[in-house]
């Protein structure tokens, strides 16, 4: 997980084969799960959806029954995108759908909202509606996201954009706020996952 936030793909799927063959050997089950839906999240990283799937199913199906509640929903919101990346719009909503509704039973509410968007801009795109979805970022914090996605630091972002250095980490601090992510990492995860680069 640190790697794909970090946007680095090899070293997101080096680390989950390694983690997959260690739960091939140890044969448990919440390993087990944690190989698949890493392995899962990997193949969706990679713009894979049908890879992802079988994995990511197996893993939800293991953390549903270890009552692994919060894994599970993150497991099923997955599941869910790898649905609509494949054209399949109704499974897609019905496991972000259920994905939603694990994560406000357990009172997660950054995940809640998260995947409400999710749900949101899936129906707007099915009922063919037009909506800003730039989650309330203005150009130039689209901008700044886009270099921020490239691993650019405030120094190189500023040059890029003839701005200073402090109208940079204003700009970081605002996007952070916007999208309720705490740190470049995780705004680096949620750029790509909705399409913000």
């Amino acid at each position: 997980e640190i790697a794909l936030q970090a946007c680095d793909l090899d070293g997101a799927r080096d680390a989950s084969e390694e983690f997959g063959t260690l739960a091939e050997a140890m044969r448990t089950a919440y390993l087990d799960a944690a190989a698949g839906q890493a392995a899962g999240q990997v193949h969706l990283a990679e713009g894979n959806p049908r890879a992802a799937l079988p994995p990511l199913r197996r893993a939800w199906m293991a953390w549903r029954a270890l009552e692994v509640p919060y894994a599970a929903a993150r497991t099923r919101e997955l599941i869910g995108l790898a649905c609509t990346a494949l054209g399949d719009q109704e499974a897609g909503e019905m496991e972000l759908d259920a994905a939603r509704l694990g994560f406000q039973l357990l009172g997660a509410a950054a995940d809640t909202t998260r995947v409400e968007d999710m749900l949101a801009s899936a129906r707007d795109r099915v009922h063919g509606q037009k909506h800003d979805h730039g989650y309330g970022l203005t150009v130039r914090e689209r901008e700044v996201v886009a270099l921020v996605a490239q691993g650019r630091t405030n120094r190189e972002i500023a040059a890029t954009l003839v701005i200073s250095e402090h109208t940079v980490a204003r700009h970081v601090q605002n996007v952070f706020g916007k999208l309720g992510v705490a740190s470049r990492t995780a705004l680096c995860s949620f750029a790509y996952e909705h399409g913000l680069v």
